[in-house]
């Protein structure tokens, strides 16, 4: 959520931030319902204190003129008794009058909140300019010594590559027909030493983040209420991609959503806190199962383990301070985790730049890390040319989930003392399994079929070196 201060402000950077984003917002509606509000919250708070003042000098008035009406007759006994009624409706009048500005205050309320959640971060301004993925930037790539992404597979291996579905039903490693007479389309059950790898890129991940790069590791759930999903910015621009649970229709007072990605749960942990100063930054880091529908990837990528609707994920957060440069290098290291990860595992990869027509709702900025596959891309006489595929998302977001969050810190970190700070927030991807055994079992296939198992991996797999 946005600073509504800040907006008042400089409306026009948050008018031209959503149209870079190509984003549809009635900031001017929203500007015309919050100064009708704050009109009546001022008019409120002028009767309230016209009310506090009556109340000091009603008694004593009161007294005066009842005493004034026990010696007063005839036409100075009446103007008494009118002046006297007067006094007893005034307290009457102003309280009616308040509850009539609090009625509009809360008659505004929803509509204001309702414009003011879908008003999107504002791009930083070194983000390029662009209306898709299609506009975003390469920053540089990596590949291991002895492979080039410019290249074809055979040119660098000496054999035609196999797609990752090829090789998961030659070594049995998957299960996609019942997978989907279980769960329906994008489902799979990874079978033997599928399952195996799977898991042993999630520890391998998880422990990097932990024993390497001291985050601290957490659950969390991975159902939750709605106003944890509104908080952290997955709606209500995100609705359709979450799976829903009916709660209410049961008789429960809240009903329940499955989440996308283990980044709700984590920025959920610190909701309506005041953190201490002293333990900023957080650094946390979860694995979790996430669920997407995939509402609108309708016939995109549909075989395989790229586009699913259950996988699960290793994601790290940070909660730092109210500082854009503290955001800013924080963004940076998380990324270079990803990149040690995945230089560790051999993987090549590129870092793309999102244009302000990626970067979704809540993101001041985003770097996406894509892993090359060689089972992507064009097909020609069969063979595939090989594609980079997205497998990680870096996301700064300042103080845009914190605002909605309430979450916030006391600068010099002394308990009820001074005015609170939002704090600022950053997430990016460490692991995302099946995806990324897609570029794992494409890139360690041998010419014979097997697969080697990249030696990172190999103590999760209780030594196993090679399948097939």
């Amino acid at each position: 959520m946005i600073d509504l201060k800040a907006l008042r402000e400089n409306p026009q950077r948050f008018k031209d931030g959503a149209a870079a984003k190509g984003i549809e917002v009635e900031i001017d509606r929203l500007l015309r319902l919050d100064e009708e509000r704050r009109a009546a919250q001022s008019k409120r708070e002028q009767r309230r204190a016209e009310q506090g003042k009556l109340d000091k000098e009603l008694g004593p008035q009161m007294g005066k003129l009842s005493a004034e009406l026990k010696k007063a007759e005839g036409e100075a006994k009446a103007l008494i008794e009118r002046q006297l009624a007067e006094l007893r409706a005034r307290p009457a009048a102003l309280k009616a009058e308040i509850q009539e500005l609090e009625a509009i205050e809360k008659r505004l309320e929803p509509d204001i909140n309702a414009i003011l959640l879908t008003i999107p971060l504002p791009p930083d301004s070194d983000v390029p300019v662009g209306t898709s993925s299609a506009d975003n930037v390469e920053i540089r790539r990596w590949h291991p010594a002895g492979f080039d992404t410019t290249r074809s597979f055979r040119d660098n291996k000496g054999f035609d590559p196999k797609t990752h579905i090829e090789l998961l039903a030659r070594h049995k490693l998957a299960d996609f027909t019942r997978g989907v007479k279980m769960a329906g389309a994008r489902s799979y059950v990874l079978t033997g030493p599928g399952m195996m790898l799977h898991q042993a890129v999630l520890r391998y991940a998880f422990d990097f983040m932990v024993n390497r790069n001291g985050f601290t590791a957490m659950s969390v759930p991975v159902i939750v209420r709605e106003e944890c999903m509104v908080g952290t910015g997955f709606f209500p621009a995100g609705r359709e991609q979450a799976y829903h649970i009916n709660e209410k229709a049961r008789g429960e007072a809240h009903d329940l959503y499955l989440t996308g990605t283990g980044e709700v749960g984590l920025m959920g942990i610190h909701q309506d806190e005041i953190l201490d100063e002293a333990n900023l930054p957080l650094k946390y880091v979860t694995v979790s199962t996430c669920f997407r529908r995939e509402a609108g990837a309708a016939g995109k990528d549909t075989a395989g383990l790229y586009r699913i609707h259950q996988f699960d994920k290793v994601e790290q957060v940070v909660v730092c301070k109210a500082d854009e440069a503290e955001s800013r290098r924080w963004h940076k290291e998380m990324i270079s985790y990803v990149e040690a990860l995945l230089q560790s595992l051999g993987l090549p990869y590129r870092l793309l730049q999102c244009c302000t027509g990626d970067l979704g709702v809540k993101n001041a900025d985003m770097i996406d890390i894509e892993s090359w596959m060689p089972g992507r891309g064009e097909v020609v006489n069969g063979i595939p040319s090989g594609d980079f595929g997205e497998t990680h998302s870096a996301s700064r977001l300042y103080d845009y989930q914190c605002r909605r969050l309430n979450m916030r810190y006391r600068p010099g970190g002394e308990a009820g003392k001074g005015p609170t700070v939002i704090c600022h927030s950053l997430n990016n991807t460490v692991a995302a399994s099946p995806r990324l055994l897609i570029p794992i079992l494409e890139m360690y296939q041998n010419a014979d079929g097997s697969i080697t198992i990249p030696e990172v991996l190999r103590p999760y797999m209780g030594g196993m070196s090679r399948i097939g």
